[in-house]
């Protein structure tokens, strides 16, 4: 069995990060070790949430599992708490990354034209550094801008997408990966850049008129338990963009802010691995 560590907050309540990470990742057939960068006692998008940070278990958690020699198949970053993390996880790269390590991130800051609350101005240049040691890189269009310095558009051409994938790449990333990308009204999907290929591939579906809190890090979390079931990126992303489409069809469209209901497509999603397979 294929084995990851997955280093991002817990948000006790409401679903989003490792609270999807973990359970989708397990399903899908990976082991998946935890590296908490903060436990919250429910996501953002509540009023008077708590917040215990954890940047200083990064390092002895690494330590101890370097000490114990333990692989990783791929490690997969997504929220970090604070500017002050990233040289803390780009040392836990350092320490056990194995030649066969995919290296994967999503650089979760951002959305709709703006950083999420919490972080400052600084905050894109610092996770540009972890962005530069990604085997595969997975921004949204804003968290893409930030992270390059390009302008942010709501209203764009495949060009101008395909001009922040090479810059995405240019940061240092192997492959990037566009979530949200959308041509024409109604479709709604990816695309990607191979930096050593100089190959695109794109895939969409339905564009449902709603937006859900935490859907990014359920496409994440299903792209990452694709590879690691060895399906091709290709065919990872296919299954990640239909799988969160049906999570946000079947999901009250009254309580976007609290997340879909992942949980009651797990059986779909593990079907489709199936077949896949």
């Amino acid at each position: 069995m294929k084995r990851i560590a997955s280093i991002q907050d817990i948000s006790c309540l409401g679903r989003c990060s490792l609270t999807v990470a973990l359970p989708l990742i397990s399903a899908m057939g990976v082991e998946c070790a935890i590296v908490p960068t903060a436990v919250l006692s429910t996501h953002t998008m509540f009023q008077n949430f708590t917040v215990c940070d954890l940047s200083d278990q990064i390092l002895p958690i690494a330590r101890h599992w370097q000490d114990e020699k333990v692989h990783f198949d791929a490690i997969y970053t997504g929220y970090l708490a604070s500017a002050e993390q990233i040289g803390d996880v780009c040392a836990f790269f350092d320490m056990l990354k194995s030649e066969d390590t995919m290296i994967f991130v999503d650089p979760a800051m951002a959305d709709h034209g703006k950083l999420y609350a919490g972080f400052g101005p600084e905050f894109p240049a610092e996770m540009a550094k972890v962005a530069a040691r990604a085997d595969v890189l997975i921004p949204n269009l804003t968290e893409a801008c930030l992270l390059t310095g390009a302008e942010y558009k709501e209203e764009y051409d495949e060009a101008y997408i395909k001009d922040l994938l090479h810059r995405l790449v240019a940061l240092g990333a192997k492959k990037a990966i566009l979530t949200g990308v959308s041509f024409e009204a109604g479709k709604v999907g990816v695309m990607t850049y191979d930096g050593a290929t100089g190959e695109y591939f794109t895939y969409f579906n339905e564009k449902l008129p709603v937006s859900f809190h935490g859907t990014g890090d359920i496409f994440s979390s299903v792209v990452m338990g694709g590879l690691m079931r060895d399906l091709s990126m290709e065919d990872a992303l296919k299954l990640a963009v239909d799988y969160t489409l049906e999570c946000i069809r079947i999901t009250d469209k009254n309580e976007t802010w609290y997340g879909v209901e992942f949980e009651r497509m797990i059986p779909m999603l593990c079907q489709r691995l199936k077949d896949a397979k």
